[in-house]
C-alpha cells in the first residue's frame, strides 16, 4: 500500500487537507497526518482543531511515496519557517517521491527554500511572480516529474485524483471513484 503523509501547520487550509486526504482514503491509499508543531494538535486557517497522527519530529526519518502540503495563508508560512520541514521534502524529492503542494505552498515552501529547482508548477493567486526559481503554469494542476502542484482549494478534487493517479499507476480505479462522488475528472 502507498504511504503518504500530509503536512498540516498552524493555519493550514483544512479544505485542502480534508479532501485530499479523504480522496486517497478511499483509494485506498495510506495517508498519515503528521503535524508540524510541537504535539499532534493543529488549528487549521479557519479555527478548527485537527489531531494528527504523529509529529514531524516523529516521523523525520520516514520515507512516504508522497508528502502533501496543504496551502492556507499561515499554514505555508509556517511549513517554510520550519527546517524540519525543508529537510522532510529535500529527503523526499532526493529520493524521487512525490512532491505535493497546494494553493500557497509551491511558491512560499518550495520556492521559498530552493526546492523548485527550475520545475513547473502552480499557486495560488500572484503569488507566482516573486518566484524565480520555478516556471509557473496557469492551469488547475501541474505535474513536472515528481512534482504535482495545485492552484488552489477551488481545484483540490483535481488535486487529490492526481496525486492518487500517480500513487496507484493506473488511472481507471481513480476515474471510476470520481464518478461515483459524481465529479467529472
Amino acid at each position: 500500500m502507498k504511504q503518504v503523509a500530509v503536512l498540516l501547520a498552524p493555519g493550514f487550509e483544512e479544505g485542502e487537507a480534508i479532501v485530499t486526504i479523504d480522496i486517497l482514503r478511499r483509494l485506498h491509499i495510506g495517508v498519515e497526518l503528521v503535524s508540524c508543531a510541537e504535539s499532534r494538535a493543529v488549528v487549521s486557517y479557519h479555527d478548527i482543531p485537527m489531531v494528527a497522527d504523529a509529529t514531524l519530529a516523529e516521523r523525520l526519518d520516514t520515507l512516504y511515496d508522497a508528502v502533501v502540503l496543504p496551502g492556507g495563508p499561515q499554514g505555508s508560512v509556517n511549513l517554510a519557517a520550519d527546517p524540519d520541514v525543508i529537510k522532510f521534502v529535500a529527503a523526499h524529492d532526493a529520493a524521487n517521491k512525490l512532491i505535493c503542494p497546494i494553493c500557497s505552498a509551491a511558491a512560499r515552501v518550495l520556492a521559498g527554500n530552493d526546492l523548485l529547482k527550475g520545475r513547473r508548477y502552480v499557486c495560488s493567486g500572484d503569488l507566482w511572480q516573486d518566484v524565480k526559481n520555478g516556471e509557473y503554469v496557469d492551469a488547475p494542476v501541474v505535474e513536472d516529474g515528481n512534482l504535482i502542484s495545485g492552484k488552489g482549494f477551488g481545484h483540490v478534487f483535481d488535486f487529490a485524483f492526481t496525486v492518487a493517479a500517480r500513487l496507484l499507476g493506473d488511472e481507471a480505479p481513480v476515474r471510476d471513484h470520481a464518478d461515483h462522488i459524481y465529479y467529472r475528472w
